[in-house]
């Protein structure tokens, strides 16, 4: 490897000249975290949890909300510090194992769980932002995930982590390093945030419309109610399980967990990747055309009762409706494109399924449900606009969250090169 003037060859790479490299059992002590039966949690002393962890790179006080009852005994073995950090322990995955986050204020009476290990600091080479950022350089994690063991899943442990290795820039250099990541985190956050509120504005916003509370200007006539089953036809489709698809031949096939996962209503089937089932077991269902509403039959909570997507076809692509789903077309003069998409979302509708859906493990939907609903609709005109209303909603937050996304792989390849000095800020 070639040296560049002004680095050093190390254990890890090439790293600035000024900088220097430790094995991070040389800059902590680590300790396993306090393990109690299920009946002590949910009151007492603040804990630092797994997921506190894992969802931020830093601690405050006020984002701890876990309680635990514990002894002083306890309290004094598992007690929480200004300037620990926090590594956790285990998880499905090695890629999730020895993610980190740095207490940043001082507490009290806090302890933390046996999910993650406290690493309290033995030097002061390190500042405490800095921390926040530092074992998240892909340099480090290769080494965790590397020392990582396996049972049934994945594991590290304060011996495996003491012997990974990490680069130290000079504490004026790790304060800019800091303050340029945080810089960032806290423009995430503030997307975050607004993608929140835009969230919360879109759920208001169709209650109000799709109730009828709210109408839109120049909308007068009165809404009418209808049975739904007296303007729908039911679709026939396939019962077959994802072991018989496959990846590029035969007729697509949208199963149930597509409907799921999908984090739009209206989907656009040429664009959309969806598996392909076997022409000869597709004979006799019937085709998707644009305008249909494919519902999921079946839901692990109430959230999905009802969950529904609208197919966008006008490129005719052959598919058809899979497992556990209903799919339905409605006739003509009944609900306009782009709002059988919004159908999921009437309160009416949806108290209707929840109280006939049926299971123990899981909430379901059927058929018969959806032709007894009885409720309110506006004429053609007034749903087209209502959709688009929604519509424009969302496309404000999905061009919010591409925003973030874009932000987030900046953020990514810009800790890379500041972690390991290609890119130094002094």
């Amino acid at each position: 490897m070639e040296v560049k003037p002004g680095y050093k060859k190390t254990e890890i790479g090439l790293i600035p000249e000024n900088w220097e490299v430790s094995k991070t059992g040389e800059l902590f002590d680590f300790k396993n975290g306090l393990n109690k039966s299920k009946e002590n949690f949910g009151h007492g002393t603040p804990i630092v949890n797994y997921m506190d962890v894992f969802k931020k790179p830093f601690l405050l006080k006020k984002d701890i909300s876990g309680r635990v009852l514990v002894n002083s005994k306890e309290k004094l073995a598992y007690s929480v510090q200004k300037g620990d950090v926090f590594f956790t322990r285990t998880s499905e995955t090695a890629e999730e194992i020895g993610i980190t986050s740095v207490m940043l204020e001082e507490t009290e009476n806090t302890v933390y769980s046996g999910f993650v290990l406290r690493a309290r600091p033995i030097s002061e080479k390190l500042i405490d932002n800095f921390k926040a950022y530092c074992f998240s350089a892909n340099y480090y994690r290769k080494q965790v995930v590397s020392k990582a063991s396996y049972t049934t899943r994945a594991l590290t442990s304060g011996k495996a982590l003491s012997k990974t290795i990490v680069a130290i820039p000079p504490k004026n250099e790790q304060n800019l390093i800091a303050e340029a990541l945080g810089d960032m985190d806290a423009l995430l956050e503030s997307l975050n945030s607004l993608v929140t509120k835009k969230r919360a504005i879109k759920q208001a916003t169709m209650q109000q419309l799709l109730s009828g509370k709210t109408r839109l200007p120049g909308f007068k006539n009165q809404w009418n109610k209808l049975t739904l089953g007296q303007h729908l036809t039911f679709l026939r489709n396939g019962t077959n399980s994802r072991a018989e698809l496959t990846d590029n031949e035969g007729v697509r096939y949208l199963h149930y967990g597509d409907i799921h996962t999908s984090p739009r209503t209206i989907v656009n089937i040429k664009s959309t990747t969806i598996p392909f089932l076997p022409k000869n077991k597709a004979i006799k269902l019937d085709r998707l055309k644009t305008g249909d509403l494919v519902f999921a039959d079946a839901s692990e909570d109430t959230s999905g009762i009802g969950k529904s997507i609208e197919i966008n076809n006008t490129d005719n692509i052959e598919i058809v409706s899979g497992l556990h789903t209903i799919a339905v077309r409605f006739d003509n003069n009944v609900l306009a494109n782009g709002f059988k998409s919004c159908l999921q979302f009437i309160p009416e509708f949806r108290k209707h399924l929840l109280k006939l859906s049926s299971g123990t493990k899981v909430y379901a939907t059927n058929r018969s449900s959806i032709s007894r609903a009885q409720i309110l609709l506006p004429d053609l005109n007034e749903q087209t606009e209502i959709y688009l209303s929604i519509s424009d909603i969302d496309n404000n937050i999905n061009a919010l969250e591409a925003r973030y996304q874009k932000t987030l792989a900046i953020k990514k390849a810009m800790m890379q090169e500041l972690l390991t000095g290609r890119i130094t800020l002094v």
